[in-house]
């Protein structure tokens, strides 16, 4: 497995994700001085749709969550990186990226109006939902990075129409309700800030239980000195509960072992911002037992 990538497992009817060192808590840092990245996680609901933000974690770090509740293709609309770059210093096309990693797709040009445009591209790739992970797989990183589902016969037309929605759509504004057949929009900042909107209620609980996992396991991989650590993943229902009660959360890691890792989780009144830091005291842990392989929230003390 490369860094950056994550594998997932299932053990005992239980999902088991291969978290590494170089995830995105691990390698980006908040600020001027770099401190540790911290785990944030903020989510709103209105008519029917869930809007999230979140850090930090790498768009192919949540490629799988994303593919599950997605239409059965996805379109790529907006990227770029400095991982793939042409003769004059600027981003390779996203259609030639994606011929580099050997992943079929389907191109459709909007053409130069798109260049000015915010969040698109002057291409639109198309893929099969099941090709997400194997286009973001880890040897390359983008800095910014759109994506949205579609069915897999969508046409040209309906294509121009998605351009025509996202480029006149705030950033405020809710998406998918302007799209009646798209479930998931995704969109990465330094393949570290996700911002995501969704028809699916079960995914911000499965996202925030993703970035626990993460964070778990970077520690514990740091402790072992390994590349890789396995952690179980908690389910989702763990943290149905404590989004019902506060929609903004931070977190940190406490007291990590190769035993047991204890995350500090405390509520914020907004959605985190760069510079906010964690606050004196925690609100609540949570704890994952190594040997055991569970997870449990619990009053901090």
């Amino acid at each position: 497995m490369r860094a950056g990538q994550v594998g997932r497992r299932v053990i005992g009817g239980e999902a088991v994700i291969e978290a590494g060192r170089q995830g995105a808590s691990s390698v980006n840092g908040a600020g001027v001085e770099r401190r540790p990245f911290p785990l944030s996680f903020s989510v709103r609901e209105a008519e029917g749709l869930w809007r999230v933000s979140a850090g930090a974690a790498r768009a192919a770090e949540l490629a799988d969550l994303l593919v599950a509740v997605a239409n059965d293709a996805v379109a790529v609309v907006s990227l770029a990186t400095n991982s793939c770059l042409d003769e004059d210093w600027h981003s390779l096309r996203p259609s030639l990226i994606a011929a580099e990693l050997g992943v079929p797709c389907r191109v459709h040009p909007l053409g130069s109006w798109a260049s000015g445009t915010n969040g698109l591209e002057e291409e639109f790739l198309v893929m099969d939902r099941d090709l997400l992970p194997r286009f973001l797989d880890g040897t390359w990183s983008p800095y910014e990075l759109t994506l949205i589902d579609v069915p897999t016969d969508v046409t040209a037309e309906q294509l121009d129409e998605l351009a025509l929605v996202l480029g006149t759509t705030g950033v405020d504004e809710p998406l998918l309700s302007r799209l009646g057949d798209s479930r998931v929009w995704f969109s990465g900042h330094d393949d570290c800030y996700v911002m995501l909107e969704t028809r699916d209620p079960a995914l911000p609980s499965a996202v925030l239980a993703r970035l626990l996992t993460l964070l778990a396991g970077s520690a514990l991989a740091e402790v072992a000195e390994e590349p890789f650590s396995g952690v179980p993943e908690p389910g989702p229902w763990l943290f149905g509960q404590l989004l019902a009660t506060e929609p903004h959360w931070i977190g940190a890691l406490g007291d990590v072992t190769e035993d047991l890792v204890a995350i500090g989780l405390a509520a914020l009144p907004a959605p985190w911002r760069l510079g906010v830091s964690f606050p004196r005291q925690a609100d609540l842990v949570a704890t994952l037992d190594v040997r055991h392989g569970t997870w449990r929230i619990t009053p901090a003390e």
